[in-house]
């Protein structure tokens, strides 16, 4: 079997692939100070509550934008799971032509070639995480370009850290737009507030690129809460950068 491991700001998610399926997945908050045998405890665990042995991983693969979890992590693959793994972007080219004038990072690169493998292009993928990323990809699957906008997360953490009497809220679907206390209103314009702007960008994205029906695909924790009321969504699918690392193996 195939393991792929995207690290992200707050995450790292791991994936099980056997052949094309994905057979089961497991996060881990993203913590530099995690060592690589916390890392590979938590592995072995993930393991055995599937019943599955460590030995049947045959392969690994990362996409990373932490560099600081890199030498832990492939330090416990090494010692847990007698891996090697490789990295997109040093040992695996994902030969996606960038037409923006700096490097794309490897999770943009990796969800939208999962997005593309799925839904073909062109295409805009609007992925929900730590930050908001709507990037655009053309009919030949060259990367555009894209927007960057914090996340529905840090956006209300924020708003806790600076705003002295208003609590912390949890995400969710809100009553209505019309909330009728102080909890009810900050869900209501966390959901409605970025719903507005993915809106909002989707359309000035699809005028960017000169054809008003250009499909978009969502992803990311919190894209089917935000997918319920964005009528320019398209798509959802939670794993899109797990798919992409699973093409980056096969390349």
């Amino acid at each position: 079997m195939l393991m792929v491991i995207d690290v992200g700001n707050t995450n790292l998610v791991f994936g099980l692939y056997d052949g094309d399926a994905l057979r089961a997945k497991f996060r881990l908050s993203t913590d530099a100070a995690r060592t690589a045998d916390e890392i590979g405890l938590h592995i072995a665990a993930f393991f055995r509550h599937f019943e599955l042995p460590l030995s049947s991983v045959d392969d690994a693969v990362i996409g990373s934008v932490v560099p600081q979890v890199m030498y832990p992590l492939t330090h416990a693959l090494q010692k847990y799971l007698d891996l090697r793994p490789r990295v997109v972007g040093e040992d695996i080219d994902l030969g996606l032509v960038n037409l923006c004038q700096e490097p794309l990072g490897a999770d943009r690169a990796l969800t939208g070639l999962g997005a593309m493998a799925r839904f073909g292009a062109p295409l805009i993928v609007v992925d929900f995480g730590t930050a908001t990323k709507v990037d655009a990809f053309n009919a030949e699957r060259a990367y555009l370009g894209g927007v960057i906008c914090p996340g529905i997360k840090i956006s209300m953490e924020a708003l806790f850290a600076r705003a002295a009497k208003l609590p912390r809220v949890e995400i969710r679907k809100p009553r209505s737009v019309i909330g009728v206390n102080t909890v009810e209103q900050m869900q209501a314009g966390a959901v409605y507030g970025f719903v507005g702007g993915v809106t909002h960008i989707v359309e000035h994205t699809r005028r960017a690129m000169g054809d008003p029906n250009v499909p978009v695909v969502a992803t990311g924790g919190l894209a089917s809460l935000i997918a319920e009321y964005a009528d320019c969504i398209d798509h959802t699918e939670r794993n899109l950068t797990l798919e992409g690392l699973k093409l980056a193996a096969q390349r």
